[in-house]
């Protein structure tokens, strides 16, 4: 009986982890149409992030306590994993395509293994070094280096510092921040404070609020902008972080972290679609070679005792 407990629980967890990879995956797709019709990045994370606090705002009151026991994981959370990764990642969208985008971002496991190994000055296992090389050249091939980069440049420099954000989170937790904090509480204050800076910085008086009324173009598709924002705000972020969270609660965070390279996948294929964002064959390749090395960069790592992955904090899983 416990083994076949056991073995719903996990089946359980692995649909929420498949549905939280393809909530997640929609938030580029969604939120490029908007860019496109007027509205700045900065002021298009605003409304996610805010959006987002705002419904997840009753789990904040729920867990008040946890601004005064942690109270830099909350600050690094938002800071990073929230304001950083999604500024970053909706500015570069904004410049090159959501799929370069995307797997640019996923070089994050490889640029963790750079900072043990550097930074640290720990060993790492051969095994990871070849997941760090394999996502190095993956990524050659996904930004056509052979063609002197003919994506903007600064599009993939953002990209790239979305990727930092999410090493400069996992660092944090790595080092004991996420112990006794519930998962989403932290998500639910990290929003908050996201929100708060990104206020600072977008400005969001200085918005264009017409273009939320009007319409956005898919593709040749017209779709009513306000729709756009509703599935970033509830499915992207709000219902992607939540099933995130459960579902590594059933699953061991290795294959959390695999399930999450969905993510990618997902969202260059509706790119492909829903924005006629057609990636070559060598970009293809290159994307499949970089999600192989940020899994194998990974699974070859020890796992911390909190491993944040996307911005979403992933608790100890007890063993078998």
């Amino acid at each position: 009986m416990h083994t076949t407990d056991s073995s719903h629980g996990k089946g359980v967890g692995l649909s929420l982890a498949i549905g939280s990879a393809l909530a997640f995956g929609g938030s580029g797709v969604a939120a490029k149409p908007l860019i496109e019709a007027g509205l700045a990045p900065l002021h298009v994370v605003w409304l996610r992030v805010a959006g987002a606090a705002l419904v997840m705002l009753p789990l904040a009151v729920r867990h008040r306590d946890l601004p005064r026991r942690r109270p830099a994981l909350l600050a690094g959370f938002g800071l990073l994993a929230v304001a950083g990764v999604q500024a970053c990642y909706f500015a570069a969208i904004s410049r090159i395509p959501v799929g370069v985008a995307l797997l640019v971002e996923y070089l994050a496991p490889a640029l963790v293994l750079g900072w043990v190994r550097f930074v640290q000055r720990r060993p790492v296992t051969r095994a990871a070094a070849l997941g760090v090389v394999l996502a190095a050249g993956g990524l050659a091939c996904v930004v056509e280096v052979w063609s002197g980069l003919r994506f903007d440049v600064l599009g993939l420099v953002l990209a790239l510092a979305a990727a930092c954000c999410q090493v400069g989170y996992f660092v944090l937790a790595d080092h004991g921040g996420g112990e006794g904090a519930d998962p989403l509480g932290v998500i639910a204050y990290g929003l908050l404070v996201g929100a708060g800076l990104l206020t600072v910085v977008a400005r969001p008086w200085e918005m264009d609020w017409s273009v939320l009324a009007g319409t956005a173009r898919m593709n040749g598709w017209t779709v009513p902008a306000a729709g756009l924002l509703v599935w970033i705000v509830l499915v992207a972020t709000v219902v992607a972080y939540i099933t995130g969270v459960v579902s590594v609660r059933r699953l061991s965070p290795q294959v959390a972290g695999v399930v999450a390279c969905l993510e990618a996948v997902v969202a260059t294929a509706l790119a492909w679609v829903l924005l006629g964002e057609r990636l070559s064959v060598p970009q293809l390749v290159g994307g499949a070679v970089v999600l192989l090395g940020a899994f194998v960069a990974q699974s070859s790592t020890p796992v911390p005792e909190s491993v944040v992955s996307r911005g979403t904090v992933k608790e100890p899983v007890a063993s078998a």
